[in-house]
């Protein structure tokens, strides 16, 4: 599989262990649990126990079982993980998931039930596009990929929520919704184009043929360089607590 004929810039060709890999999303997967890594990192004290508990809950949750029922509704991916995987896939990481929270509601806070249901219902409206895929839009993206990680990862450190929290999940939601609008129309080029035709003239009379790279790479270098910016970001955010 060429470059310009992989379905997203983090995807392999097709086949064997290479499909799990690429159905991981790992750029994005980290990008979005370091937003629970950075709403834990501001509370006055950080426990790596739940810390640790509320990444593998969101791994599970998002990593995981999101993007499998993601993968089930249209094949994005073009992964041969056969759906009856990808449905069990879906279930463990959810259940795991929720598993984890249950476990907090007993010594965190009963308050966490919220939580599990809120993100319980997040992954399946908005990957399954449930509702005529009224919760599968860029809104609902910033607040589930984005705000909700973030105040997910402050609650389970202090059981209650501030005014920065509030405006941390803020702001994960917005870098949320700079990665769809790079992403969009970078996952059009690559999943729905079949060809791209054009010149670039520029002034001084020299030009460019138009090809799907040049129509993707911008985008794709603002999401690489911010996919590894926050996960570097979070472990600073970490880091500072624990030296």
């Amino acid at each position: 599989m060429t470059e310009a004929a992989r379905p997203a810039f983090y995807a392999l060709r097709s086949g064997g262990w290479r499909d799990y890999w690429t159905l991981l999303h790992a750029p994005y997967t980290a990008w979005h649990l370091s937003f629970v890594a950075v709403g834990a990192a501001i509370a006055p004290t950080l426990s790596v126990t739940w810390l640790l508990e509320s990444l593998a809950a969101f791994l599970l949750a998002m990593g995981v079982s999101a993007h499998a029922l993601d993968e089930l509704h249209g094949r994005p991916l073009r992964t041969r993980i056969p759906s009856r995987t990808l449905w069990l896939m879906a279930g463990v990481g959810l259940l795991g998931a929720v598993a984890l929270g249950i476990h907090g509601m007993y010594v965190v806070s009963p308050w966490l039930g919220l939580f599990i249901a809120t993100g319980a219902f997040m992954v399946v409206a908005y990957n399954l596009e449930l509702f005529e895929g009224r919760f599968h839009s860029t809104p609902w993206f910033a607040l589930a990929w984005g705000a909700f990680p973030a105040l997910t990862g402050y609650f389970a450190q202090t059981g209650s929520l501030t005014a920065s929290a509030v405006l941390i999940a803020g702001s994960c939601g917005v870098l949320a919704v700079a990665q769809r609008r790079l992403s969009t129309p970078v996952r059009e080029v690559r999943r729905q184009t079949k060809m791209v035709r054009g010149v670039i003239v520029r002034r001084d009379g020299t030009s460019e043929e138009i090809s799907s790279k040049t129509l993707t790479a911008p985008a794709e270098g603002a999401l690489r360089a911010m996919s590894a910016a926050m996960p570097l970001l979070a472990a600073a955010l970490v880091a500072s607590h624990l030296v």
